[in-house]
């Protein structure tokens, strides 16, 4: 009888546990739940072969044929979401995480044309630490980190974007860094101050394809995940 009520008592907290996992990934999409076949090279219909997936982790890694490269983008568009993954670099390198990207490739040849971004960098190597607003975690050349929290190339970095009706979140490794609002007054004018001055449609969507970078260094991700809010 003993042994019986053990067995049922095991039973009912593992099936308690997966009731909680089940509801703690409610809405939760793992963008990489089918490998790289809900992502695209920007403008254009495939993946080119600089990608690749393994064990779960993207990495893209530069390739000598230019056709198989380019910036990957999500099959879908996105508007109020929570973006949550986890990067790492290769030494020296250099990368991003783009969001609200209209793709129109004839238009808007480049994603980042359209979409502001997250850095991804190596802080001790690449010349881009150098520059203000330029780290890792920087909401690139707008704002920079309240706190740097970025670990060393070959380290994994987790990374979230939150963005909601207009407020934006970024945090890196657990720390809010970046928090600003879009589209209004003030974010008008930090666009009209920056390196994006001469793009009169960036930062003005408000929803998009999520967007990495290929910045021709080696990067890695995983464990991305989106949920829409």
């Amino acid at each position: 009888m003993r042994s019986i009520l053990t067995c049922m008592l095991v039973l009912l907290v593992t099936l308690s546990c997966k009731s909680q996992k089940v509801k703690a990934n409610k809405g939760w999409e793992n963008l990489l739940a089918n490998g790289t076949q809900d992502w695209h090279t920007y403008g254009k219909a495939e993946t080119g072969s600089a990608w690749t997936i393994e064990d779960g982790v993207l990495h893209f890694k530069p390739v000598a044929d230019r056709a198989q490269r380019g910036d990957l983008a999500t099959d879908k568009d996105y508007a109020n979401f929570h973006l949550k993954l986890e990067w790492k670099v290769a030494k020296n390198a250099n990368s991003g995480i783009m969001f609200n990207v209209f793709e129109d490739a004839k238009k808007y040849p480049q994603p980042y044309l359209t979409g502001p971004e997250m850095q991804v960098l190596d802080n001790d190597g690449h010349p881009d630490a150098k520059i203000f607003k330029h780290r890792a975690g920087d909401l690139y050349d707008l704002i920079p980190c309240s706190k740097e929290t970025v670990k060393p190339a070959g380290e994994w970095n987790k990374a979230e974007i939150i963005s909601n009706n207009g407020k934006l979140e970024f945090y890196l490794n657990g720390v809010k860094v970046v928090s600003t609002t879009m589209w209004d007054e003030a974010w008008n004018k930090m666009v009209a101050a920056s390196k994006f001055k001469t793009m009169p449609d960036f930062g003005k969507f408000k929803s998009g394809k999520i967007v990495l970078q290929d910045h021709g260094d080696e990067v890695w991700f995983k464990n991305i995940m989106i949920k829409a809010l």
